[in-house]
């Protein structure tokens, strides 16, 4: 077959070859402000690229030695996102709600556009299904999927039929599973159990402790106190999601007082005792006057996570950069965004390989750009909110491989000697 190539061609893939082999970097991200929560870098770098790892990260590299050179200037150099609340476990079964069913997303179209390289399926499949799961999502996307599964062994099936059989949560079955998948599960799922019992989240809690993982929590339910969830079930490390929840239908606690619209107190005390506040905006779980009120108190948000499914992803909430775009309009800082979706992330799953730009890591980045301009934002409840300034993704690296590149700011092979 090569022998049918014209001969231009071949001398060109010679070249290209070569020159690969003389250069001790595959991929040369340069003049980029990179920012690196766990190693405490916030600055102009250039950041290189080989066998896909993190090579070295420095000033003003030789860019002779790249094979290919992102022009970065004016533009954020960061880990690759971990989103830390998706649903992934995309199936043609219109009954099959998010396991399995047409309501969740196919990961690779909706992660790279947003510089997102890592995605937490938060309960789509239980012990039951993730077999399937495993076979028709993790092993075949680019991006990276890991599972929180569901204490409920058939998954998010299905909030009525499936979602309420308390028989169905058997925390030991999960564990093990768990155990045996520990390369994609990284945790548990309790959600959308409409009952006053406590049954659930004692199981999905065991369930961590077997198999010493996180617990992420998602109430649907106003017959639990949070304030008991927060300091009688859950554990340093685990997850309370949808944390700036005001539902139309009063069906959860809210963090701020509807009467007084104060912030209650005791939630702060509890993410200072370790639990982890995820935002999991979602298509119905996030309200500016829940999320102002907090902030204007001191109390961020840990991960920012997005509750990425059908439902959310042309509603208010579109991506994970919108959401982080939101929440800088709002007032919270850019490095303590990207910390908290890459390194913050990273720790409360377990896999601190992720979430940073540490010479001899994984070659997960992201390349940023902030626009200026006028700009508007709203919430699940239709609220508006304006903000200046919003973030794009210019460019995704997954595994040291470019998978997005927006503008082409990622230049030709460079093929001289």
């Amino acid at each position: 077959m090569l022998r049918k190539l014209p001969l231009l061609l071949l001398a060109i893939l010679f070249i290209s070859s070569a020159a690969e082999a003389q250069r001790p970097y595959r991929i040369l991200i340069k003049d980029g402000h990179v920012i690196d929560a766990k190693n405490n870098i916030n600055e102009k770098m250039d950041v290189a690229i080989q066998e896909g790892k993190i090579v070295r990260v420095a000033k003003n590299i030789d860019t002779a030695l790249a094979v290919q050179v992102v022009d970065a200037a004016g533009m954020y150099v960061t880990p690759g996102l971990i989103d830390l609340h998706a649903h992934v476990f995309y199936g043609f079964d219109p009954d099959s709600y998010l396991s399995g069913g047409t309501v969740a997303v196919l990961p690779d179209q909706s992660t790279f556009r947003s510089g997102v390289t890592t995605v937490v399926d938060a309960g789509g499949a239980g012990w039951r299904s993730f077999p399937t799961f495993k076979k028709n999502i993790i092993d075949v996307s680019k991006t990276r999927v890991l599972s929180l599964l569901n204490i409920v062994g058939e998954g998010m099936r299905g909030i009525e039929k499936y979602e309420q059989n308390v028989s169905d949560m058997d925390a030991k079955k999960t564990a093990e599973v768990a155990l045996a998948n520990k390369n994609d599960v990284v945790g548990f799922k309790v959600a959308h159990f409409t009952g006053s019992e406590w049954t659930p989240i004692s199981r999905g809690v065991e369930a961590g402790k077997l198999a010493n993982m996180p617990v992420m929590i998602d109430l649907n339910t106003l017959f639990i106190s949070i304030e008991e969830l927060f300091t009688k079930y859950l554990r340093p490390g685990d997850i309370y999601t949808h944390t700036f929840i005001q539902s139309s239908r009063g069906v959860v606690e809210p963090i701020v007082d509807l009467k007084t619209k104060k912030f209650k107190p005791f939630v702060l005390e509890a993410q200072r005792k370790g639990i982890i506040f995820d935002v999991g905006f979602g298509g119905g779980s996030f309200n500016f006057n829940q999320a102002l009120p907090a902030l204007k108190a001191g109390f961020y948000p840990n991960t920012m996570g997005t509750d990425l499914h059908q439902g959310s992803v042309n509603g208010a909430m579109k991506d994970q950069l919108n959401v982080l775009s939101i929440f800088m309009a709002m007032g919270m800082k850019f490095p303590d965004m990207i910390k908290a979706s890459t390194w913050t992330p990273a720790q409360v799953i377990k896999r601190e390989e992720l979430g940073n730009l540490s010479e001899g890591s994984l070659a997960d980045v992201a390349v940023l750009s902030i626009r200026d301009g006028n700009f508007g934002f709203r919430d699940v409840a239709g609220n508006r909110f304006d903000g200046k300034q919003k973030i794009d993704c210019e460019l995704t690296i997954r595994d040291g491989k470019i998978v997005y590149d927006l503008n082409a700011i990622a230049g030709l092979i460079n093929q001289s000697k």
